[in-house]
């Protein structure tokens, strides 16, 4: 599963989520995932240079928007794997931190290729995954064996 850190709930006026904007607004983000309701994206669409580069801005698509939060954090505190594809086929995800320990980023990365091989359409043919690389943020890819991603060699 992947880490997530303790999600903050908030529940209460209007004036407490202004200044939980206010804080995020000055760049002091505690929280690894954000969900809203509908109602309040005015208000955290407001918050979008902020949360946008950083991949927490919340999306209907992703399911960080719904009026259903009590499922939406259990999803994100069981560890829900969310990436996206590319128009030429690149997944890309985030699967951890450099706090992490080496243990943990590996039980991640098989997690995901684990989401991304049962996300494969029933119609589709042949390996439907052809080249793993990992990387930093900014830093170079190092290719990873496929096989060391689901311990057989024919799993892709």
């Amino acid at each position: 599963m992947l880490e997530v850190t303790d999600l903050h709930v908030y529940y209460g006026e209007i004036h407490a989520l202004k200044g939980i904007s206010f804080q995020v607004s000055k760049g002091e983000i505690d929280f690894d995932r954000c969900i809203a309701t509908p109602d309040l994206m005015p208000l955290v669409g407001r918050l979008g240079k902020v949360l946008g580069p950083r991949g927490i801005m919340p999306n209907p698509k992703v399911g960080t928007v719904t009026m259903d939060v009590t499922n939406a954090v259990k999803g994100a505190k069981g560890g829900s794997v969310e990436f996206r594809v590319e128009k030429a086929g690149i997944i890309q995800a985030g699967v951890g931190k450099a706090s992490f320990s080496e243990d943990k980023l590996v039980e991640n990365i098989k997690a995901f290729a684990d989401a991304v091989q049962k996300a494969k359409p029933s119609g589709a043919k042949g390996h439907y995954i052809n080249r793993v690389a990992i990387s930093s943020t900014m830093g170079p890819g190092v290719k990873i064996e496929i096989p060391s991603l689901f311990g057989t060699g024919t799993a892709h």
